[in-house]
Order: C-alpha cells, then sequence, then structure tokens
C-alpha cells in the first residue's frame, strides 16, 4: 500500500499524511469548510499544496503543520507530527 510517510521533512511543507488533530487534541476542521472559521485556504486555489480532508499541512511556511479547528474558539493550532528520522 502507498502511503504516505506519518512523518514530516524539515518543517513539514510536503506532508501529506493522514493526522488530523491538533497537539492539545482538537479535531481539525475541513479545508474546503468555512465553518466554523472562515479563511482563504480553498483547496481548489492552491491545488499544490494537498489541503485535503481535515489532514493537517503547512501551505504557507509555519514551523510545522497546523489546521483550522472545530472549535469556534480557537481558530487554528499546530499539529503533533513527528519528525522523519531519516
Amino acid at each position: 500500500q502507498d502511503r504516505p510517510n506519518e512523518c514530516m521533512h524539515c518543517s513539514g511543507e510536503n506532508y501529506e499524511g493522514k493526522i488530523a488533530k491538533t497537539m492539545s487534541g482538537r479535531d481539525c476542521q475541513s479545508w474546503d469548510s468555512q465553518s466554523p472559521h472562515a479563511h482563504g485556504y480553498i483547496p481548489s486555489k492552491f491545488p499544490s499544496k494537498n489541503l485535503k480532508m481535515n489532514y493537517c499541512r503547512n501551505p504557507d511556511g509555519e514551523p510545522r503543520p497546523w489546521c483550522f479547528t472545530t472549535d469556534p474558539k480557537k481558530r487554528w493550532e499546530f499539529c503533533d507530527v513527528p519528525r522523519c528520522t531519516t
């Protein structure tokens, strides 16, 4: 089965795994959803960023992958994606 690694290199800008929880355990909001947080990262506008489902991604050069959360009080949060050891 050809699955992307569940780990990231460098800052995870090419991370394509399926982690969808933030460091504090919040669920990620789907990238194609504008609820509860409206945002500009529309998957169709950023086809190269692989903004699929509600997976943690790093489309903007942050230190590590992140996502918008489903918690109305917390707009976004970094995800706990482990670094690759290789």
